[in-house]
């Protein structure tokens, strides 16, 4: 690999590990005071054993064979035989493919928040990451799906979907938070959702244009894409509220870039022109009503995880189907309707989210009943109307407030 694809897979790396405290500050700022702490420690949680992890165990599982139809071996077990012949780059990708792994499981939380243990938390996390996470990971990046022919430039099946269905069967489990949904929790800290937003799009770049594994036009298109995509969700995430609602919040805008940044990531390097705005677009209507879906069917997802990163890891994958380009990228890969194509790589899409979707529900839910029926998974009600930061952690954010 030549020295400048293996910096930019170094860059695009840090880029995707800075989205995790990101994540923290927009789940924490959403969240209640009394529990800041416990949400950052959950995320930041994920960037402390997953990785270890990861080299250990879950790149072989992922990756080696790459070519294993179902799941890997255990040949590149603890990074045995990774050198620096290519000149690094492939430890460099395995880092950067760390990054994806860490941040997966972090998204849930945001679902589950204000009332799991952490001692669950803390060992949900490794169990899923290896009988949930790697597997569909697997499928969509050399196994079974791929051969198929569907196509995920950068985990929105195996990331996005994977994860947002994953909390759904959670919070099914762990049950509705006290007093939800009739008394109203709205976020303790905007600015810091503000600054969660920023940190997000700002290691998005990484995160879709490092999916390229190269410095080319591929990565330039995902960066472009990137922008563009989360800037039309949010903006029609605005101004949907504002008509519904008569007026504009900063949550909103928000929560339509979040919306936009993982509707674009399946298609980041399959899609160009004006493309990208087309499917932010999309998806910040879907996903602005979409969140407002819990209330309805009475499922607790404290922090819009389905709505947001599942509905919108979903829109983005189909729009696949009607909106991949091959001849833009020099045709690798199969032509959406709207190109050319015929509802061939729909129906692949379709059939690869389905599967991501039938098993990490399924094992998610086993994961949350087995720890249920052992240590437990919720806090009991005076710790969760003390707040979990002092209770779980012994300590606050503040020295005042709620």
């Amino acid at each position: 690999m030549e020295s400048g694809n293996v910096a930019w897979i170094l860059v695009s790396a840090a880029l995707v590990l800075f989205m995790t405290p990101g994540l923290a500050f927009f789940y924490g700022g959403m969240d209640r005071s009394r529990n800041m702490l416990n949400m950052l420690m959950m995320n930041f949680y994920c960037v402390l054993v997953v990785p270890v992890l990861w080299v250990v165990l879950g790149y072989s599982l992922s990756q080696v064979p790459f070519d294993a139809t179902f799941i890997g071996g255990f040949d590149a077990f603890g990074l045995k035989g990774i050198g620096l012949d290519d000149n690094g780059g492939t430890l460099a990708t395995i880092a950067f493919l760390g990054m994806f792994a860490a941040i997966t499981p972090a998204l849930i939380s945001g679902a589950v928040a204000d009332r799991m243990k952490f001692s669950a938390w803390a060992i949900f996390v490794p169990v899923w990451v290896l009988l949930v996470y790697v597997p569909v990971f697997k499928w969509v990046y050399g196994g079974w799906l791929f051969d198929r022919g569907s196509l995920d430039f950068a985990g929105g099946t195996a990331i996005h979907v994977n994860a947002g269905i994953a909390a759904l069967a959670a919070v099914l489990v762990l049950g509705r938070r006290r007093g939800w949904p009739q008394e109203g929790q709205p976020p303790h800290s905007m600015p810091l959702v503000m600054i969660g937003t920023g940190i997000l799009w700002f290691g998005w770049f990484g995160f879709n244009a490092g999916s390229a594994l190269a410095a080319n036009g591929t990565a330039v298109q995902a960066f472009m894409n990137t922008f563009l995509a989360a800037a039309a969700a949010g903006l029609a995430w605005v101004l949907i509220e504002w008509k519904r609602d008569g007026h504009p919040t900063t949550l909103g805008a928000a929560s339509g870039i979040v919306a936009g940044l993982v509707a674009i990531t399946p298609g980041a390097g399959f899609v160009a022109g004006m493309s990208p705005i087309y499917i932010g677009l999309i998806a910040g209507v879907v996903c602005c009503y979409a969140v407002r879906l819990k209330v309805r069917f009475r499922y607790d997802d404290a922090l819009d995880v389905v709505g947001v990163h599942f509905v919108g890891g979903l829109v983005g994958s189909l729009l696949i189907g009607f909106f991949a380009d091959p001849e833009f990228f020099g045709g690798s890969f199969g032509a959406g309707l709207f190109f050319g194509g015929d509802a061939s790589l729909l129906l692949e899409q379709a059939i690869a989210n389905g599967a991501a979707i039938v098993w990490s529900f399924i094992l998610t839910g086993a994961i949350m009943l087995a720890l249920k029926r052992t240590i437990g998974v919720r806090v009991d009600d005076e710790q969760e109307y003390a707040g979990l930061d002092l209770a779980q952690h012994g300590e606050t954010a503040y020295h005042s407030g709620s």
